[in-house]
């Protein structure tokens, strides 16, 4: 298995905006090939942070949905006048599944 976690970097004021984008992805990502599990998580600790949780059956179909059509159609430039991205930043954190439990 494969984990991609990428740690955005949100200000307090659009964290709100970037639950309601990420609401229509959870249900988009049920149909993506070799997606395990897919979460939005809101730290409760820190404000400036939200984390998009992905777990993949290989690397390999992480690196497909990366190139797909609809990755491309999820992730395209949406800037208009009114809006800008919600995240000012990110950090993407990628590994390999060693142990976990249940083993499946």
């Amino acid at each position: 298995m494969y984990i991609v976690m990428n740690e955005l970097h949100v200000p307090a004021e659009r964290k709100s905006d970037l639950n309601a984008r990420f609401e229509k992805a959870a249900d988009n990502m049920a149909n993506v090939p070799g997606c395990i599990e897919f979460m939005f998580l809101s730290n409760v600790d820190e404000s400036k942070k939200q984390v998009v949780y992905t777990k993949w059956a290989s690397k390999q179909d992480y690196e497909n949905w990366l190139s797909s059509d609809a990755f491309g159609r999820a992730h395209g430039n949406k800037k208009t006048t009114d809006q800008k991205p919600a995240a000012t930043g990110n950090e993407l954190h990628a590994y390999e599944v060693v142990h976990s439990y249940p083993n499946k």
